[in-house]
């Protein structure tokens, strides 16, 4: 299949309040690609993390798209109204012997790796251990964790994954090529850990959920921030181990504050203006490296997807 035919993009924001001009960064990005390439292009709400969310934030963000001329071509899948996918393919994982119960907290978990002797922090979050892969040992089950270490597992897809290595293989490597940054590669056993797939609170984490809906929705084509390209690999894995759909990806750049730290909600990165569409638009497009004049909101995509198009030559 080329990579025109069945094209599925998305666009995946959280309501955790309004659009700012990093967000729409990678909104239009995704756009530009779906439209380039003849594809759909849909939005789904991750609202998965349902403490964090903001009671309207996701009509607020759906009619900023609109304002820039950035229409879904379906209906928007809300992440809250799909637990029971998650659960069944947690089960399935459970049942597959890659996902185990934790008992582990925050706590026990910096305990566990100051004992061992290891400081080794990954972007100040911990690194897990692997404590509670043998049983609880008599704690309360908290969270469900996906078991990266394919050594330590008797599942089937694990002996397979051990019977093809080739034998000067790193165990445990994910590598895969991304659109712009080139190929890429991560030993997530190491560098991250067993990574929970179901939170201590109940909630669905960001790994497990996007999987699913990514392959739920038909997605082919996953274009979104650079900050995002660490989770690729953990992503990748979730996908091998139930039976997915491996989609291509494309990191774009990011938006940067002041401070030089990534412009978000958290640093105080301002709402976009919807009553200002091309001045939005115009500041995303200088972000993907375009620079366009145009008098209206259809003149500059028409214009901006000419450029896209072309880069794709």
């Amino acid at each position: 299949m080329s990579d025109s035919e069945g094209y599925v993009g998305r666009f995946a924001p959280s309501p955790t309040g309004p659009l700012h001009s990093g967000s729409l960064v990678a909104a239009f990005a995704s756009w530009l690609d779906a439209k380039a390439h003849g594809g759909q292009w849909l939005v789904r709400i991750e609202d998965v993390d349902t403490p964090r969310c903001i009671a309207g934030a996701d009509k607020i963000i759906l009619q900023q798209l609109a304002a820039c001329g950035l229409h879904p071509d379906a209906p928007p899948v809300y992440q809250s109204q799909r637990s029971n996918h998650y659960q069944s393919l947690l089960d399935q994982l459970i049942t597959q012997s890659q996902a185990y119960a934790c008992g582990c907290s925050r706590l026990d978990i910096e305990c566990a790796i100051a004992g061992s002797g290891q400081k080794r922090r990954r972007h100040d979050e911990l690194i897990y251990p692997g404590t509670c892969r043998n049983g609880l040992n008599g704690k309360n089950a908290r969270s469900w964790r996906f078991l990266t270490d394919s050594q330590a597992s008797n599942s089937p897809l694990a002996q397979e994954i051990r019977a093809q290595a080739a034998p000067d293989s790193v165990a445990n490597n994910v590598t895969w090529t991304d659109r712009l940054l080139g190929q890429q590669q991560q030993n997530v056993c190491s560098e991250v850990g067993d990574f929970v797939l179901k939170r201590a609170d109940g909630l669905w984490s960001y790994q497990l959920a996007v999987v699913a809906d990514d392959a739920a929705q038909g997605v082919t084509h996953i274009v979104r921030g650079q900050d995002l390209a660490d989770n690729t690999p953990r992503q990748i894995l979730l996908q091998r181990a139930l039976g997915l759909p491996h989609p291509q990806y494309l990191h774009a750049p990011l938006v940067l504050g002041t401070n030089g730290e990534k412009l978000s909600k958290q640093n105080g990165a301002q709402a976009l203006d919807s009553g200002q569409p091309l001045l939005a638009l115009h500041s995303a497009a200088l972000a993907l490296g375009y620079h366009i004049r145009a008098d209206s909101v259809t003149e500059f995509l028409n214009v901006a997807l000419h450029a896209w198009r072309a880069d794709l030559q």
